[in-house]
């Protein structure tokens, strides 16, 4: 039977732990120091306007404990400094790019119609998968396509559940594929890489055709190691432990049968993400509404009682299934830099 609508979020406890609960103590000093630095309560974002120099709940929500991992992370630990410029630089971007105001769903709609970037389904672990189709590429090169790409990255991290930080991102480069220029391209990943890290877990690239081939050799000097490491061509997704038949398309091995109709998906979709967000902002409320609260927190779904929980929902999820790459579990660290081509089809 075909399937038209976004899977439900996974239940995931017993399948996930908070973050940050492993740092030593310098670690633990730097963390602390870059929370400090967020929490005073005369804080204000620098290189702005002084009337637009606090802080918004979106931004307070956003500037989550493991958002300050994450960018600590992603300098290597190199000191509070380092993750509080970046993060700086990150909250200035988001505005200035629109996120909380131009880049809504009525605006981007033209770009989705098609089905070109489609996030759905989760692995084994309930880490999110972004499936990217290049053949169906319906508009030319424009900022809006770039603009495109972030709104259904925010949409997948809308979907992440509580101990959730990475994605799949599921390339099929089957049918005939319209490439983006490279300096569009090298746009969106530098993006990718400065304001999103640590969101990559993987990406699976299927059907790769010769000109593609030689297209990611031009443009494997721009990708840090760590994630050419995550670049897998032509796995073996069900076989290899990474995702349950019922949870992929069958384009990469599994058994759903998914037939985009837009009528259908974009409503659909943004329901569950907007009511998903505005659940876990309250959440965030509750606990208090200031900067360093906890996704783990946040993100949990809570009943009548007040218990925090995850919904219940049919999991495609596998217990039996352990998600080793080649021998090794794999170590989700950074979505640092995606290649050109894997963000290329929405950019």
């Amino acid at each position: 039977m075909a399937t038209y609508e976004p899977a439900p979020v996974p239940n995931l406890a017993d399948k996930t732990k908070p973050q940050g609960t492993d740092l030593t103590p310098k670690q633990k000093e730097a963390l602390d120091k870059v929370l400090a630095h967020f929490s005073d309560p005369d804080y204000k974002l620098p290189q702005v306007d002084a009337e637009n120099s606090t802080l918004s709940d979106e931004e307070k929500f956003w500037l989550s404990y493991e958002c300050m991992l994450r960018y600590l992370r992603a300098t290597k630990w190199a000191g509070a400094e380092q993750a509080i410029k970046r993060l700086e630089d990150t909250l200035r971007w988001r505005r200035q790019f629109g996120l909380y105001d131009k880049i809504k769903a009525e605006y981007i709609e033209p770009e989705a119609v098609t089905g070109k970037m489609i996030t759905y389904g989760f692995d084994v672990d309930g880490k999110p998968a972004l499936y990217l189709v290049p053949s169906r590429q319906n508009t030319t090169e424009n900022q809006r396509q770039i603009e495109f790409t972030f709104w259904i990255l925010e949409r997948v991290i809308d979907s992440m559940g509580p101990g959730i930080e990475s994605l799949n991102l599921m390339i099929n480069f089957a049918d005939r594929a319209r490439n983006p220029s490279l300096s569009t391209s090298r746009t969106v990943l530098n993006i990718l890489q400065t304001h999103y890290p640590e969101h990559l877990g993987r990406a699976i690239i299927i059907n790769v055709p010769f000109l593609i081939n030689a297209f990611f050799k031009l443009i494997t000097p721009f990708v840090d190691p760590v994630t050419r490491v995550k670049m897998r061509f032509n796995p073996q997704v069900v076989q290899e432990g990474i995702f349950a038949p019922n949870a992929v398309w069958k384009e990469f091995g599994g058994d759903v049968d998914f037939v985009y109709e837009h009528e259908k998906y974009w409503p659909a979709l943004n329901k569950m993400c907007t009511e998903r967000k505005q659940r876990h902002m309250e959440r965030w409320r509750q606990l208090g509404g200031t900067v360093g609260l906890k996704e783990w927190d946040t993100r949990r779904e809570v009943t009548s009682n007040g218990q925090a929980v995850e919904p219940k929902v049919e999991v495609p999820l596998d217990d039996e299934l352990e998600t080793e790459i080649n021998g090794e579990s794999e170590k989700v660290t950074a979505i640092e830099e995606i290649t050109e081509v894997s963000v290329g089809i929405a950019a």
